[in-house]
């Protein structure tokens, strides 16, 4: 089975998750740390949509609803893994997507270009050939298509957690939707949904054109993702938020994933697993109180 992030049992619940999330005990790597850092207010507005949607706990759900989902795409599935480490590393690959997310969501325009550009280089070199629906098919992570997937999986993922298991989105789906779609023309996406309607219609679209599947990998990566060992009582609530994101998956997904929802209540104890969690996190400071620093330096007052 593949470990988890190195933690002891006997470390308060903050530094194990913190460890997890960040690769630091404390939760204040370097790049955290510069989120305090920067000369604007960068691409989200504290208050808004983004914010809101990032800052909820939702958020380790729709981590594992997202790699569930982007694993139905051969193209994207190919590209990692033939290029990425993340079974030899799982902890590095959460890590170094966790940094993006949170540089880009709360960093100043220069930090969360940096980061973009960190990740892109990164891409460069992944590219080859898969087996498409009408054939074998080359690929790059640059292509549009695959972007678009990986984009709308990730929103789409996001989103629905925070609607199931979060409050209140300010402006709204259709205000997240339209916000995040600047992380996809950051990466490159020139159209990305800018609705609800629209992501949805979007996500269906890969679906009916027949571009998703299963195969060996995707059932690889499922096995991966189920099997991630945390230490102690974490690899319960795993366990949960796990089922939680398989059973929050539309019936469709679901099935070409091979996947069933379990037969206990794993939205409701995830609401508890999540209340654990807010209430250990919320000793210490989070990466979006390094962000309001740079905000308070600069004047900026959160959206109304």
């Amino acid at each position: 089975m593949p470990s988890a992030p190195r933690t002891t049992p006997r470390e308060p619940l903050r530094a194990r998750l913190l460890t997890t999330l960040s690769g630091d005990p404390a939760g204040q790597p370097p790049w955290v740390r510069a989120l305090a850092e920067g000369d604007d207010a960068g691409y989200f507005r504290d208050g808004g949509a983004v914010w809101t949607v990032h800052a909820g706990l939702g958020t380790l759900v729709a981590g594992i609803r997202a790699l569930l989902l982007q694993a139905l795409h051969p193209g994207a599935l190919a590209g990692v893994h033939e290029f990425s480490r993340y079974r030899e590393d799982p902890a590095g690959r959460l890590v170094g997507t966790v940094r993006w997310i949170l540089c880009v969501t709360y960093g100043s325009t220069a930090q969360a270009d940096r980061e973009t550009g960190r990740v892109a280089r990164l891409h460069e070199r992944v590219r080859g050939t898969y087996d498409a629906a009408d054939g074998p098919r080359e690929y790059s992570a640059g292509d549009a298509d695959l972007v678009e997937w990986v984009h709308i999986a990730f929103t789409d993922a996001f989103l629905g957690s925070h609607q199931r298991w979060g409050g209140p989105i300010p402006g709204g789906a259709d205000a997240y939707v339209a916000e995040w779609s600047r992380a996809g023309e950051l990466m490159g996406l020139t159209d990305p949904p800018r609705t609800e309607a629209e992501l949805r219609t979007r996500l269906r679209g890969f679906l009916d054109r027949g571009e998703l599947r299963r195969d060996e990998r995707v059932d690889d990566v499922v096995r991966f993702l189920r099997g991630i060992r945390f230490p102690g009582a974490m690899r319960v609530a795993y366990r949960i938020l796990f089922a939680a994101a398989v059973a929050s998956l539309p019936r469709e997904y679901r099935r070409i994933l091979g996947l069933r929802r379990v037969w206990w209540p794993a939205i409701t104890l995830t609401r508890v697993v999540l209340a654990v969690s807010a209430r250990a996190l919320g000793e210490g400071p989070r990466a979006q109180d390094f962000a309001r620093r740079r905000l308070r330096r600069l004047g900026v007052e959160p959206a109304s």
